[in-house]
């Protein structure tokens, strides 16, 4: 219990600044929210609370020891195919159990049939978690692997255009960030590291991330190639973001949607899990009953965030969004993007669960704060360009090129581990709060100030922001790192060198 109130007064902590930022805007006379719908936003938040506490517990407790144990477990087995068979059975069934893969995969059901998306999205995951395994076998730096692959995605962005493409481009990097999702990214996570435990021969922790990071490439290939086959444009239906929509007998229907979304994906993954055991891993009992209880938690939790997120944040979000663009305040609409921009990736649930990683694994090296910072400050930046996108209508190619060129740039100046941490950022800060509340957000200013045809050209692209701008941040925090160490051992050499014998002796 003692756990659990430490998991739900920090999540408070990151909740609150959401909450503030809604109370001003609705003291603002550009927004005017009822006070049903006011009431009903601070009651999800309050569940939100709730919810993330219990996540982030459930994935301390079981995701991620079942993803290090099934990682350490399968290494040691002395059977390196069975262990990338697994690997990539794993990648597609859980990125077909996503929830949000089913919202993309209905944006293009006009060209593809949805589950061949599905299905080359969930591959496209699939392969490219085991490139990762074997990246760590191999201890490959991850730089050079996404230097590559990224090259290789700008220039099929550039076919994709010049067939008339251009509206799937948004959309494609966005799906990197929609299918690793809060079930799944702890998961992943530790199984890396129960991987790299075993096989990395580094002893920085470079090997421990970076799984998330090439997960992240496979579906924005696989949606690229779609595109640049597709004869037909993105077609976008507005969805019914009133608050209306979600309460009375709406209620059950949400939450009832909720729990069998989560359930499917928490199933298998147990399922896997399951089988693992019986065949490999041989777990005692009373880890197993402990792993149990923490998937309890995750699901409960999950379940509470995601229903109070659809039913008090969304519709507020898609609301902000259009009463500011209408009310003509677009200065307002670029400052409260960044601002909270900064305030929801600090209350996304698998952020959370990345920082205390991060933490660990680096023995403090990095610690959550200076995580959190560096987040907090690239998801705002993110959002904010992302709403001047909106205002004056251009490609997010504009940003995309030259924010991976100087992303990649870094990874050539920093230690390996802020890259790979860097990069796994990207995919975890695009949580389910930021395309469940600050994506809404972006489709209502959109609406109001470009028309829904333009949805699918200047709104989709916010989540490809957020995921793209804490590769800069987490890579700069890496390079001062990097320079006040040499800063410092430059210092200490140069003491040395000045003193004189006695004072040798002394030091030494």
């Amino acid at each position: 219990m003692r756990a659990l109130l430490g998991k739900i007064k920090e999540a408070a902590f990151s909740v609150i600044p959401v909450v503030v930022i809604v109370l001003i805007m609705y003291l603002t006379p550009w927004v005017s929210f009822t006070g049903t719908e006011i009431g009903v936003f601070l009651v999800s938040a309050l569940l939100l609370v709730i919810g993330i506490g219990l996540f982030t517990l459930g994935a301390d407790v079981a995701m991620s020891p079942m993803g290090e144990q099934v990682g350490t477990g399968l290494s040691r087995s002395g059977k390196p195919l069975l262990l990338l068979a697994v690997c990539f059975a794993m990648g597609v069934v859980i990125t077909v159990a996503e929830p949000d893969l089913s919202v993309l995969a209905g944006q293009v059901s006009q060209m593809v049939n949805g589950w061949v998306l599905i299905g080359v999205v969930g591959a496209g995951v699939g392969v490219f978690l085991v490139l990762s395994v074997i990246k760590v076998i191999k201890n490959k730096p991850l730089a050079q692997i996404l230097m590559y692959f990224y090259l290789v995605l700008f220039a099929l962005a550039s076919v994709m255009i010049a067939r008339g493409g251009n509206n799937f481009t948004a959309l494609a990097f966005d799906s990197g960030g929609v299918t690793t999702g809060p079930i799944t990214v702890p998961f992943i996570m530790a199984l890396g590291i129960g991987i790299a435990s075993t096989f990395s021969t580094k002893n920085d922790g470079e090997n421990s991330f970076g799984s998330i990071a090439l997960c992240s490439v496979g579906p924005v290939l696989a949606v690229m190639m779609i595109g640049i086959f597709s004869k037909g444009s993105v077609t976008y239906e507005l969805p019914d973001y009133s608050m209306a929509s979600h309460l009375g007998r709406n209620v059950w229907v949400t939450l009832l949607d909720t729990v069998s979304e989560v359930a499917i994906a928490l199933g298998i993954i147990s399922a896997f899990f399951f089988v693992l055991q019986v065949t490999v891993l041989k777990l005692p009992v009373r880890k197993l009953l402990g792993i149990a209880h923490g998937i309890l938690y995750t699901f409960t939790g999950l379940v509470i965030f995601m229903t109070a997120v659809k039913i008090g944040f969304m519709p507020i979000g898609y609301k902000l969004g259009t009463e500011l663009a209408s009310a003509g305040r677009t200065d307002v609409l670029v400052i409260f993007g960044f601002i909270t921009g900064m305030a929801t990736v600090a209350a996304e649930p698998a952020v959370h669960v990345l920082n205390s990683k991060v933490e660990e694994v680096t023995n403090g090296m990095i610690s959550k704060r200076s995580m959190m910072i560096a987040l907090s400050a690239g998801v705002g930046i993110s959002i904010a360009l992302s709403v001047v996108r909106i205002i004056f209508d251009f490609s997010v190619l504009y940003y995309l090129i030259p924010g991976y060129i100087i992303s990649l740039g870094l990874s050539l100046l920093v230690p390996g581990i802020y890259t790979s941490i860097a990069f796994d950022s990207g995919g975890v800060a695009s949580g389910p709060l930021t395309s469940s509340f600050v994506l809404p957000f972006a489709i209502g200013a959109c609406y109001v100030l470009q028309g829904a045809e333009k949805i699918p050209l200047d709104a989709f692209g916010v989540v490809a922001m957020v995921a793209m701008t804490p590769l800069i941040t987490i890579q700069v925090l890496g390079f001062r790192a990097t320079v006040a160490e040499r800063l410092r051992k430059k210092r200490a050499i140069a003491k040395i060198l000045s003193a004189d014998d006695a004072q040798i002796i002394e030091f030494m």
